[in-house]
């Protein structure tokens, strides 16, 4: 969430920046809750000071009906103050849930507007070409090899869930793998993560676990909520610490099996393993120092790149416009891969995306860190970004790596976990 005072300070910056982000914010209700808030903080300590001098005199006072008086006296001034800090505190937590509903600020170069307003800033190394046979798509390709069941999935767990067969289990294994090897030999520290997480955390993190929105598998009757990535229980694992600032940046890369309910979601672009309600992912996290962020934010676009170049798709990177950013993000690229099988022609599709958070997320999670002689802490700056989800990876590589038989080529980079050269 925002600092409050900042928020106060800068009500005409926050109050813009929402609208950008197309985000109803009710920045003027803190204004004037917070001045109610004061006042009543205020009467509280007034009326506590007059309780403790009515309370020093009390025996100073040698007759005993005075006394008494004074007694009852100060028992209604302490019940008056208690009920002012009630007040107080009602407030508070009124300030505290309309704070936690506006969205982080925004980096000034972020284009203004929504989805069709994102800005394209780069292209990969392999560039697309136009096939010269008919493209399949990759649920057409998995059938033509026997490498998914989405009809036993859906027999079995419900529609949104599949089986794996065949070489698609290697090829998912090499993904996660090579994006682990990748990364850690980049300096990154590997972790397998809960796929579970408390309410608080995925709060912390940005997300709403319950409600008619969500897209987040709660289990019934706990306080346990199926991830939706590693950023929530990456993010989360330090949460109410105190990090020293030369141990920054800390650098992470989580495997995990994400859930989604993808309410809502439908249409061509979503069939196959596009939109799914479980897939397998390697996410990259990092709490850095508040000036390092940016620069940490272009780096882990870049391992994307990288990793996405490696894997010889064609991908654009782009800027995401204002409005789409999602609440904690301060500024999120988004790497689109072509999918020659999407569409009449093909089509773009989204396979990783990365978010520079500031202090966003810390501070909800109280994530601090220290400098070495300097009284007090600071929030750190959190950041994360995909390097793999597996079901969307395999479907760039299937369509784009397809050739005119239907077999398919598998990245030189997977075959020593694949095993092979060939699909089909």
């Amino acid at each position: 969430m925002l600092d409050r005072k900042f928020i106060l300070q800068n009500v005409d910056a926050v109050r813009s920046n929402c609208e950008k982000r197309g985000v109803a914010c009710d920045v003027d209700r803190i204004v004037s809750l917070d001045s109610q808030r004061l006042a009543s903080l205020q009467l509280a300590e007034e009326l506590n000071r007059q309780a403790n001098e009515t309370s020093k005199q009390i025996p100073k006072t040698p007759d005993q009906d005075a006394r008494n008086l004074l007694i009852e006296q100060g028992r209604e001034l302490r019940q008056k103050k208690e009920a002012a800090q009630q007040q107080h505190d009602q407030l508070d937590q009124e300030i505290r849930e309309l704070i936690s509903a506006i969205p982080n600020m925004t980096h000034p170069d972020v284009p203004v507007g929504g989805e069709d307003d994102a800005v394209e800033i780069a292209f990969g190394n392999q560039p697309v070409k136009p096939l010269d046979f008919r493209a399949l798509d990759h649920v057409d390709l998995g059938a033509k090899h026997d490498l998914f069941d989405f009809d036993a999935g859906g027999r079995v767990t419900g529609a949104g869930f599949y089986y794996l067969k065949n070489e698609s289990v290697h090829l998912d294994l090499a993904l996660q793998h090579y994006a682990i090897r990748f990364l850690c030999d980049r300096g990154f520290t590997p972790m397998t993560t809960p796929d579970l997480a408390l309410t608080s955390i995925l709060e912390g993190i940005g997300f709403t676990p319950r409600g008619p929105e969500t897209q987040i598998y709660s289990i019934e009757n706990t306080e346990l909520n199926l991830v939706g990535t590693a950023e929530i229980t990456l993010g989360g694992m330090n949460a109410g610490q105190t990090l020293s600032a030369e141990d920054l940046p800390l650098l992470y890369c989580g495997l995990s099996h994400c859930f989604r309910t993808e309410a809502g979601a439908g249409g061509r672009a979503s069939k196959g393993l596009y939109r799914v309600h479980q897939f397998t992912k390697v996410e990259m996290f990092a709490f850095t120092l508040p000036e390092q962020s940016d620069e940490i934010h272009l780096r882990l676009k870049d391992l994307e790149c990288e990793l996405f170049d490696s894997l010889e798709i064609p991908y654009r990177v782009i800027d995401t416009a204002s409005g789409d950013l999602g609440g904690p993000a301060y500024r999120k690229f988004d790497l689109e891969a072509w999918m020659p099988g999407r569409g009449e022609q093909g089509e773009w599709g989204e396979v990783t995306s990365t978010s520079n958070c500031t202090d966003y997320q810390a501070r909800r999670l109280n994530v601090r860190f220290k400098r070495q002689g300097q009284k007090g802490t600071e929030f750190v700056h959190t950041l994360n970004g995909t390097a793999v989800a597996t079901g969307r990876a395999m479907i760039a590589i299937l369509e784009n790596h397809q050739r005119a038989d239907g077999s398919i080529n598998v990245p030189t980079v997977l075959r020593p976990w694949v095993g092979k050269d060939l699909i089909g």
